[in-house]
């Protein structure tokens, strides 16, 4: 099972990015998933997370209003909608799901994975 982040990139701000995270592999089901951040010299913080069936999303009082995520079950797939950019938000940006996955014919274990992260940049 992997996740696979993209979307990242430079912006000026004022501006708008898409992330897009899909996860693939030996995957039974998909819960909880999201997407967390790191500045430079700080702490990996959470940004946004979203239930199974889209009804519940939980952000971070510093991205209310100017952040959207939502996921398509389909696809196995969690994006962020990231509008009116701000330099403080230049970060590299991972996505987060708590996956089952399939051992063999029979359910597996479930534990939170991890993309490999993508760096957003917002300049002033």
């Amino acid at each position: 099972v992997q996740l696979q982040a993209s979307g990242g990139g430079l912006v000026q701000a004022g501006g708008s990015l898409r992330l897009s995270c899909a996860a693939s592999g030996s995957i039974f089901s998909i819960g909880v998933m999201g997407w967390y951040r790191q500045a430079p010299a700080k702490e990996r913080e959470l940004v946004a997370t979203i239930t199974v069936g889209g009804g519940t999303t939980n952000y971070a009082d510093s991205v209310k209003g100017r952040f959207t995520c939502t996921r398509d079950n389909a696809r196995n797939t969690v994006y962020l909608q990231m509008n009116s950019l701000k330099p403080e938000d230049t970060a590299v940006y991972y996505c987060n799901a708590r996956i089952t996955r399939w051992s063999g014919a029979v359910v597996g274990d479930t534990r939170a994975y991890w993309g490999q992260g993508t760096l957003v940049t917002v300049s002033s």
